[in-house]
């Protein structure tokens, strides 16, 4: 793929730009650490060449530096919020976590309950974490909050919460999805740190929007795109500008909290070393981009692959159709259309020409290769099959996998599974071209070509099952389906 950023520079920058925010508070910074640390897919497609695991690798390059607190809020638990991506709830994400925090090298603090009122879920879960010798905390609701400051910034407010003890320099505080309190983690520690006559300071680490590109760039479009569900909007920093007269890009909820976040730090410390919400931010991402048309490019096919994705969930659930509208607007405002990518205007002629579900995928050379639904595959097994002979450069008539293989999974389903589509799916492709590689080379020859497919864009012509699209999802292909199913019936499994 063409690349647009370079991953080394944006490291480098990032870990010495935090290192002078450090200095600058007298050697301790809570940084409030937004995005998702280990896997920012979403930074890997609109900036290609950004590592998924970026920003933990910038965290690795100051290990010893390092200590981290993870923030969850005990109403989360209460109602069992899962991580959409992952498909686990935010209490087994934490776990999850600090897993790979230890793993890795990483000191931790403990856990931070937030926005705890005794709710039975959360505490089991700190039952649970003192079960497993993990320390946690309670932050309390704060009335008033966060428009009292002189409540907040009291005794009665950050006063009450339990104080983190924190011995590194650079303490980052992250949690498992929005919501979970981390600024008022970092606020509540700032508090506590004061009394004791600590020297700290606070800083915010946020990915997107980017500040020092153009407030209609494709990657800042693309980042509304992302976050359609909390109807965040990019804005210019008009606190930035009345203080320095550059124009800067920063969201809607950071600009319109930023009165009462200054007045919190004034109340702590005496005064507030920013003017803006922007000068809070410490992302270094803006000056690793090498190729501005390349980042342009991938960012209008995020935007469209957030505007299918939207638009099936509409179809599969019956609501949030003004998400959809919204993301047509976004689209309008990138200069570009549903039909963006090749992908779809091929699926769909395939489609219309062989009168069944179709699908297409755009390879890393700008090829695109199609697959069609046939008596023994689905249109997502005869297009991931179709791809890896492309990429491994296998004659397309050739049948890697024989009909003697697929025949009796096909019975197997429908005659002992009770299934009442005998078409493999994906992932039983995989499984059925792997039990083939024990004997023929060239099936051996696809599966060592299947990483050549991550980052591919793959369009299909009806909404793929979730096996399918769980499937290509873990191979790192990117998914787009038109809204609408392939049978007319109330109930889609």
């Amino acid at each position: 793929m063409r690349q647009g950023f370079d991953n080394d520079k944006y490291i480098a920058l990032q870990a010495e730009h935090i290192r002078s925010r450090i200095n600058q508070f007298g050697g301790k910074l809570y940084l409030e650490f937004g995005g998702k640390l280990f896997d920012d897919y979403h930074a890997s497609r609109v900036l290609p060449g950004f590592e998924p695991d970026s920003k933990f690798r910038m965290l690795k390059t100051m290990v010893d530096e390092v200590e981290i607190i993870i923030a969850i809020n005990a109403n989360h638990i209460e109602k069992s919020k899962t991580r959409g991506d992952l498909g686990i709830t935010y209490d087994e994400e934490v776990l999850r976590l600090l897993d790979v925090f230890r793993s890795r090298g990483f000191a931790t603090s403990g856990v931070v309950i937030t926005h705890f009122e005794n709710q039975p879920s959360a505490v089991a879960f700190r039952s649970r974490l003192d079960g497993l010798g993990i320390k946690s905390y309670l932050h309390y609701p704060i009335a008033g909050y966060p428009y009292d400051t002189a409540r907040i910034v009291s005794d009665e407010g950050y006063g009450k919460n339990e104080f983190v003890e924190t011995t590194h320099p650079l303490v980052v505080v992250t949690a498992p999805g929005p919501g979970s309190g981390k600024m008022a983690t970092c606020l509540s520690q700032l508090y506590h740190e004061h009394k004791h006559g600590n020297l700290a300071g606070y800083a915010k680490y946020e990915t997107f929007p980017i500040w020092n590109l153009p407030l209609k760039h494709p990657v800042n479009i693309a980042y509304e795109a992302a976050t359609v569900d909390l109807d965040d909007a990019n804005c210019i920093d008009p606190f930035h500008l009345e203080a320095y007269g550059k124009t800067t890009v920063n969201y809607n909820r950071d600009v319109e909290i930023f009165p009462v976040l200054k007045t919190m730090m004034e109340r702590i410390a005496g005064e507030s070393p920013y003017q803006s919400p922007t000068d809070m931010g410490v992302n270094m991402a803006g000056l690793a981009i090498v190729d501005d048309d390349a980042v342009r490019e991938a960012a209008k096919m995020e935007i469209v692959r957030r505007y299918f994705q939207a638009a099936v969930d509409a179809r599969r659930t019956g609501i949030h159709e003004e998400r959809v509208e919204r993301l047509e607007l976004l689209m309008n405002q990138a200069g570009i259309d549903s039909s963006f990518s090749p992908a779809r205007s091929v699926a769909l002629l395939k489609e219309e020409t062989t009168g069944g579900p179709a699908g297409a995928m755009v390879l890393a050379d700008g090829r695109v290769v199609t697959g069609k639904t046939s008596p023994l595959l689905g249109a997502a097994s005869s297009l991931l099959m179709n791809a890896l002979k492309a990429v491994s450069g296998v004659d397309d008539d050739i049948y890697v996998i024989s009909d003697d293989v697929i025949k009796p999974i096909c019975t197997l389903k429908t005659s002992t599974l009770h299934s009442k589509n005998p078409r493999l799916h994906s992932d039983e492709t995989l499984l059925a071209l792997s039990v083939s590689s024990a004997t023929d080379p060239l099936a051996q020859q696809l599966l060592d070509h299947v990483d050549d497919l991550r980052g591919c864009d793959a369009f299909f012509s009806v909404i793929l099952s979730a096996t399918d699209e769980r499937l290509y999802r873990t191979l790192g292909i990117n998914v787009c389906c038109e809204p609408k199913y392939e049978q007319r019936r109330y109930y889609h499994k």
